[in-house]
């Protein structure tokens, strides 16, 4: 059964219905229309919010592909998709989420997810957030399937001692794309290009770019080593602070709904699917979006 999440009492701002589950990450909104313009008000506290709990729900959302990039817009310049063969037929810059095949081939990227991660760290300036909208969910026997769960990679950082923080400071950890997938071995249409990647470097401990919030920045299979340090050392550190990551109290489970538009951010949170549903009777389709890309150092 999905894990029940209890929801504070609901705020009211700016027309806004704000609810916040008992977590130390997201929220949900709503009570807005995003197939209309936002005005610059209910914008800034959308935006507020975000920073603020680094997961965000806008329910019962209706839009086009049109609204929904100008809405993600918004958040900064949209980040051209890795995985191009899977885009929106109209709209290069939406990716499909989706188990969903068509003449015996995947529509979307199906197996998305499948380990804790921050999406495209590989890049050298990876995005600020990434947005989902859904709109077909998964559902058996009345109950939807494929929750998302996410994890405070900035609560984690939070919880060490001064000592560790220090000795993590200044640590470079190098990315690499094909790392992931080598460990899960999902994605192997793709392992070409990714393999033509270069690898890049981005600190161990990184520095909100709008908060100033500290996060561990680190997953395992994508970050393959500590710079100036044995590559086998390196490897355990970085694995023994990833799973600090996710480790319950700073953790959130996201329930979907048709209709609603989740975001999340990369600097802040790492993610991880779960994949509870059938191919191909229980259906999914989830366009994504991801915008804002940033320098990390």
């Amino acid at each position: 059964m999905p894990q029940t999440t209890q929801i504070e009492p609901q705020n009211h701002i700016s027309g806004l219905n704000i609810s916040y589950p008992d977590a130390v990450i997201g929220a949900e909104i709503s009570g807005v229309d995003l197939s209309q313009p936002l005005d610059d008000e209910t914008f800034a506290k959308i935006e507020e919010i975000f920073n603020e709990r680094s997961v965000l729900c806008i329910r019962g959302q209706e839009i086009t592909a049109e609204q929904y990039i100008a809405f993600a817009k918004r958040f900064g310049n949209v980040e051209k998709n890795f995985l191009d063969h899977y885009h929106h037929p109209d709209h290069d810059e939406v990716l499909l989420v989706s188990n969903i095949k068509e003449n015996g081939e995947d529509i979307g990227h199906a197996d998305a997810g499948r380990v804790w991660h921050t999406d495209m760290s590989f890049m050298d300036c990876p995005p600020r957030a990434t947005v989902l909208y859904a709109l077909e969910v998964p559902v058996r026997d009345g109950v939807v399937r494929g929750d998302t769960n996410f994890a405070s990679a900035a609560a984690a950082y939070d919880s060490l001692p001064h000592k560790t923080k220090e000795q993590l400071e200044d640590l470079i950890v190098v990315h690499d794309v094909f790392g992931r997938r080598a460990k899960t071995g999902t994605g192997t249409q793709d392992n070409d290009k990714r393999k033509k990647m270069p690898n890049v470097r981005h600190p161990f401990v990184r520095v909100h770019p709008l908060t100033g919030r500290k996060c561990l920045y680190v997953s395992p299979g994508e970050c393959i080593g500590v710079e100036g340090m044995d590559a086998a050392e390196g490897v355990s550190l970085i694995n023994e602070h990833a799973k600090l990551i996710t480790q319950e109290p700073f953790r959130y489970r996201h329930h979907w709904q048709v209709g609603d538009i989740l975001m999340w951010d990369n600097c802040a949170v790492q993610h991880l699917a779960t994949f509870d549903y059938k191919w191909p009777d229980e259906r999914r389709l989830i366009w994504r979006i991801t915008v804002g890309a940033t320098k990390t150092m």
